[in-house]
């Protein structure tokens, strides 16, 4: 047979060609990569394939083809030929006849995956060309790894469009199985299961300790989903998978037979999981509602949350499937749940923890890193783990993952030596740059016997300790901690709170004001946002002027004066930067994002120190510590009192440090005048 193709240059003339021999199930050889062949295949049908361009119809497309190969693999004998293979004797049209009877068997075997209306769309000529990528390789001896692995890209790049990221970071799913150690002796399930990456990485982690058959459920309102999750699973060897579709928060008495068969709350050992969140896609209902106790309204009366009526608009998914997956577990069970920080720390949400402490252990919190879900979503989260008993450890366990193993773009990152070279293994390979491995083996010590050196990587709080159920490990940072008894432990500094200095009346905080968008651009008058803060000054032309009336209306109340300082309190990734306030900008109004601190007893504390101490290293990890997501915004809130200034014991150090910075402040305040001087006289 002549080449079909001149210029493939995916392809070798070996894939392209007829082969010269039948290849028979003895033949077939295990593979240690499939992701490079599931690249070249959808880079091939991305340029060649006509219908069948766009990532999600390829990515289904392939894993039809791919359970037809498993399929033909587990019912062949040693020397039978394989049917999903090319032959000496085959064209193409023979061949994807013999394909598309393979298919025919599989959606008879995998009714539950398959519909029977199904095909493989592919022209005869294309067919050919992309089984001959795997088809000489054995899927059902290859480590189910190197499955896993390469379905997993092949789905996230599919299908992590307008429907979200399906996959959580596989280090982050990892570290929640090494801290809750499921066995295959437990009722494990995944009530938010997605496209399955959860229970995949659990069945791999039990199939690796006893090849018994595991008890593992997922749940996924979404039929596209959880049809992927029978895939997934299918890929990796489970024989006896449960994935239902169904809305986990709805009453389990509205579930199919087959599920409620599966499914009842109190009868599992672990829940891990992902919840769906956000503010877009509330839970509304009072049919839904009524279910929960979190799903009524919550007062707070003398220092206590108390439940009180059904909300009659709307609930936050996350905040029911923790209590759903409490309902889930029995008595003892324990579970490892991701939630967005507001979770955490917002004080409209404490009474979530109030009602979690009623009811269940807490045993661990760890933060994770803004960049972990990043780049297919943005939301700070951190992993919250629960047992279902009341009596419990008498600390928790808490970590701060700053290292993810990738960046804001999803690309790898890796441990740097000091002199900037690679920290490499014993067998030369970079290390990832990843904190989670290490935060679950000191989790699992602290488990065990306690931690012997607390670190940002683990640490264990007293549950008294935790204030006004704020459980956001950044908060008890021991590193802080350490840093400020080291500096009072010197003998050379005075540590001060800002709300002490408040409370001795040597300083004031004021608010801003939000004076609403309507009167933006009627006048001249700056009104200074949180983004006009930079580089320690006002900018030269803030963009939002208002009239000389507003300006009257706020003048007395915000009295604004030369050596104030504004403080930008409110603000995604802008929080802790400051300006001092000079002659050229006491008429503005200022925001209310905005905090204007004034020193009122400038003998005991120079306004310009204080502003050094404001933006100094020990003070801006605490402001950054101390800062929550709350709603759709970050904010340090009346947080900002509670960080500790390390005040120079010496006056004369303290004058030489405000000397210097006055002469900064001052020399910008100079060459702003020039700009202003020249900007007005040109042309």
């Amino acid at each position: 047979m002549k080449r079909l193709s001149d210029a493939i240059d995916l392809f070798s003339a070996q894939e392209i060609d007829a082969p010269q021999n039948a290849l028979r199930k003895r033949d077939l050889e295990a593979i240690n990569n499939l992701k490079q062949i599931f690249r070249d295949i959808r880079d091939y049908f991305a340029g060649n394939v006509t219908g069948i361009t766009r990532d999600e119809a390829i990515a289904q497309t392939l894993m039809r083809l791919l359970f037809c190969k498993i399929h033909d693999e587990l019912s062949r004998q040693t020397d039978d030929l394989s049917d999903v293979a090319r032959r000496p004797s085959d064209d193409p049209d023979s061949f994807a006849r013999r394909v598309l009877a393979v298919f025919e068997r599989v959606k008879t075997r995998y009714a539950d995956i398959f519909a029977a209306d199904e095909t493989i769309d592919i022209p005869p000529i294309d067919l050919w060309r992309i089984v001959a990528k795997f088809e000489r390789f054995s899927l059902t001896t290859t480590d189910r790894d190197v499955i896993a692995d390469a379905f997993e890209e092949l789905i996230g790049r599919a299908f992590r469009g307008g429907e979200g990221q399906f996959f959580t970071p596989r280090n982050v799913v990892q570290m929640m199985i090494d801290v809750l150690e499921p066995s295959s002796s437990e009722r494990i399930i995944d009530p938010a299961c997605g496209s399955g990456g959860f229970l995949a990485y659990i069945l791999r982690h039990l199939l690796r300790r006893n090849p018994s058959d595991p008890f593992i459920v997922g749940i996924d309102k979404d039929a596209f989903l959880s049809r992927l999750a029978k895939i997934y699973l299918s890929l990796i060897g489970d024989r006896n998978y449960h994935v239902h579709c169904e809305n986990s928060l709805a009453d389990p008495q509205t579930w199919k037979p087959e599920t409620q068969a599966v499914v009842q709350l109190g009868s599992f050992d672990v829940v891990l999981t992902n919840p769906p969140f956000g503010a877009k896609i509330p839970v509304v209902g009072d049919d839904l509602l009524k279910q929960y106790d979190l799903g009524r309204v919550w007062i707070e009366r003398d220092g206590k949350w108390q439940k009180t009526k059904v909300l009659m608009d709307k609930q936050s998914p996350q905040i029911l499937f923790i209590e759903r997956c409490l309902q889930l577990l029995k008595a003892g069970g324990r579970t490892g749940i991701v939630l967005p920080d507001g979770v955490f720390g917002n004080p409209s949400e404490r009474y979530v923890w109030e009602f979690a402490r009623e009811r269940a252990s807490i045993i661990g919190v760890v933060s994770l890193s803004q960049e972990t879900f990043q780049p297919s979503a943005h939301t700070k989260t951190s992993v919250a783990f629960l047992e279902k008993k009341k009596a419990g450890q008498s600390k928790i366990f808490m970590a701060i993952a700053k290292a993810v193993g990738h960046n804001k773009n999803g690309k790898e990152t890796f441990k740097i030596n000091p002199d900037g070279s690679f920290v490499l293994d014993a067998q030369g390979k970079k290390i990832l740059d990843d904190d989670l491995p290490e935060i679950a083996m000191n989790f699992k010590a602290h488990l065990r016997d306690g931690l012997r050196a607390p670190s940002r990587l683990g640490f264990a709080i007293g549950r008294d300790e935790i204030r006004d159920h704020i459980f956001i490990p950044e908060c008890y940072n021991p590193e802080i901690q350490a840093e400020l008894a080291r500096l009072e432990a010197s003998g050379r500094y005075e540590l001060r709170s800002i709300g002490d200095l408040v409370a001795d009346k040597i300083i004031e905080i004021r608010r801003g004001n939000e004076i609403g968008s309507q009167f933006y651009g009627t006048g001249n008058v700056p009104f200074v946002r949180t983004t006009d803060i930079v580089n320690w000054e006002i900018k030269i032309d803030p963009v939002k002027p208002v009239s000389e009336e507003v300006y009257e209306q706020y003048r007395k109340a915000q009295d604004v004066r030369a050596n104030d300082i504004l403080f930008v309190n409110d603000g995604t990734f802008l929080i802790g930067r400051s300006a001092m306030v000079t002659r050229l900008d006491e008429k503005i109004v200022i925001q209310s994002h905005l905090r204007k601190i004034r020193v009122l007893q400038p003998e005991r504390l120079n306004p310009f120190y204080l502003f050094y101490l404001l933006n100094s290293k020990i003070a801006r990890k605490q402001i950054d510590a101390k800062t929550f997501v709350q709603a759709t915004i970050s904010t340090i809130g009346n947080r900002l009192f509670e960080v500790v200034l390390p005040i120079a014991k010496s006056k004369s150090e303290q004058e030489a440090v405000a000397r210097e910075v006055q002469f900064i402040i001052e020399q910008k305040t100079l060459l702003r005048e020039k700009c202003v001087s020249l900007i007005e006289n040109s042309l």
